[in-house]
């Protein structure tokens, strides 16, 4: 393709835009990378689910959103939605390591970001648990009026349990403004999609809700924020909900405790090819928008975001013993 054409595919997006993208994805993904060394040096314990190589969802997605109107609600592999929503990645490190400055104290972890001022309400443990939590914060906006729009992402494994249909179901029956993403990674936990799916394109589940539903590739965060910026409109505008199939690849184990053994390294390695930070930087260095060593400026100030939340982690303090029956409410 000549580069005439190349410059054609990014038409319609500034550099500062697009810088903002890969700006987003390199903090992610240096972010979980030094996350993965603390929890090897166990300075982060629990579970930990990383999103590398997941990034261009979270990001491409809240890049389509107004977040001073419309909310994010995610499973547990959530730091990515929290740093995509503007959460401060120091803030989400020491919740990480259990200390009393993280979004929730210290006493969420890894599974529980969260910011209500950011518009980000998780972060939830439970398979599938914020499915139904998204579309009752939905049927709110709907019957506030209020032009917000949720989204509510979740995984292939979760796309089978009794509460997505349910949650659906309602959705389309009340006109609901929500947009359902599914971060299709193939794998439910270590199982494969295909060996618990009758169907391993999800954008047909909508039809049974007469619901519109589209698959997206996840690998490009320029197509992830035109599908969300179509789907978003489309909410907005005859509020009915959307069911979005975005495929992705997830390229470290389900969990920290996870070898991933269950798929061959060549797998891997060919999802490593199509690694969403690198189309980006492939697609705008064709596209005379952004030269190598701007790209590694980036880089190196993603790195130094990264490890200054792990020195704001270890310089917190632990959350008091006082503070262990707060917010309990039974």
């Amino acid at each position: 393709m000549a580069k005439s054409e190349k410059k054609t595919e990014l038409n319609g997006y500034n550099k500062e835009f697009l810088d903002r993208l890969m700006r987003e994805m390199l903090i992610i993904r240096r972010f979980e990378e030094k996350a993965a060394q603390m929890y090897g040096l166990k300075k982060i314990g629990g579970f930990c689910h990383l999103y590398n190589g997941q990034e261009a969802v979270a990001v491409g997605s809240i890049a389509a959103l107004d977040l001073t109107k419309d909310y994010v609600l995610t499973a547990y592999r959530d730091h990515g939605h929290a740093i995509a929503c503007g959460m401060d990645p120091k803030v989400v490190m020491a919740e990480l390591f259990g200390k009393e400055t993280g979004c929730s104290r210290g006493k969420g972890g890894s599974m529980h970001m969260f910011d209500v001022e950011k518009h980000m309400l998780g972060g939830n443990g439970i398979v599938g648990a914020q499915i139904p939590v998204a579309t009752g914060l939905a049927f709110s906006q709907m019957y506030r009026n209020d032009g917000g729009v949720t989204l509510c992402f979740f995984g292939d494994g979760a796309i089978h349990q009794g509460a997505f249909h349910e949650s659906l179901n309602l959705a389309s029956v009340w006109k609901l403004p929500a947009v359902y993403i599914v971060e299709n990674n193939h794998f439910g936990m270590g199982t494969a999609v295909k060996r618990v799916s009758a169907v391993e394109d999800f954008e047909v589940k909508a039809s049974g809700y007469n619901m519109e539903g589209r698959t997206v590739n996840g690998m490009d965060v320029i197509e992830v924020y035109e599908a969300l910026s179509k789907a978003a409109g489309e909410v907005r505008e005859k509020r009915v909900p959307v069911l979005l199939d975005i495929k992705t690849y997830r390229y470290k184990g389900h969990s920290m405790s996870d070898p991933a053994k269950y798929r061959t390294k060549e797998e891997l390695e060919q999802y490593k090819q199509q690694d969403p930070i690198l189309i980006l930087k492939s697609r705008m260095l064709d596209a005379g928008m952004l030269k190598d060593e701007e790209f590694q400026a980036l880089d190196e100030e993603a790195k130094k975001i990264a490890q200054e939340s792990v020195d704001f982690a270890e310089d917190s303090a632990e959350p008091p013993i006082s503070s262990i029956y707060e917010d309990v409410l039974a």
